[in-house]
């Protein structure tokens, strides 16, 4: 039976269908037991596969999964029609991708802007992500940064605009946590409780891997 899409889908082609993901939903299948488990846990690559594949249960037709957007952020994300256009993105992401977020940061930024470079590496004993030494076997990341107009401005918190040049695991949620500014409602990297974590991906774009065509994609900043 075809389930029905919990978000909008904000563009489709033959190579990709972009959607604008809600907070609080999966985009993938954490580590169940069983394929039939799996298949009914309600993420985004699954309703999307019940969506290309119109309710049929044996069609072969699925979605590939692009990028994530961890299950409490929200906005534009991407995923692939066709495994060798999904494959040939994902290796030379960084290259062909650029993503752009709008995050409420807790504290007052001294700068109107920025570049946040560091070594992130995932830790499985606290199942977090950390900030280390650049010998220590964690990845290069960096986010550019800058503070923007707040319609809703407080005392303690900052609005900012921040783009990844590296799409490293909760990479703008640990820098600015490790610059002493976590998200808001990021208790996990100690940001104070809130109504909802205050991050949201704004714009997604790329280029076609193969015909090397540029395409973007944005929704409202949810400020």
């Amino acid at each position: 039976m075809k389930r029905r899409l919990p978000f909008e889908i904000l563009f489709e082609d033959d190579d990709v269908i972009v959607i604008d993901k809600p907070a609080g939903l999966l985009t993938t299948n954490t580590r169940l037991v069983g394929r039939a488990a799996r298949e009914a846990q309600p993420t985004v690559e699954n309703f999307l596969n019940d969506y290309v594949r119109k309710g049929q249960a044996k069609s072969r037709k699925r979605v590939y999964l692009c990028h994530r957007l961890d299950r409490e952020t929200s906005g534009v994300m991407m995923f692939a029609k066709d495994e060798r256009f999904a494959e040939a993105l994902r290796a030379r992401w960084n290259e062909l991708t650029e993503k752009t977020y709008v995050a409420r940061v807790e504290g007052s930024l001294a700068d109107d802007g920025g570049v946040f470079e560091s070594y992130l590496k995932d830790d499985p004993k606290t199942m977090k992500v950390r900030v280390v030494g650049a010998q220590e076997g964690g990845k290069l990341a960096r986010t550019d940064w800058r503070k923007i107009p707040d319609a809703h401005p407080t005392r303690d918190t900052t609005l900012v605009e921040a783009t990844l040049k590296s799409g490293r695991k909760n990479q703008i949620r640990v820098q600015f946590a490790a610059a002493g500014h976590p998200v808001l409602g990021d208790v996990k990297y100690g940001g104070r409780k809130a109504d909802r974590l205050y991050l949201r991906a704004v714009r997604l774009a790329f280029t076609h891997p193969f015909n090397g065509k540029r395409k973007e994609f944005e929704t409202d900043d949810d400020r």
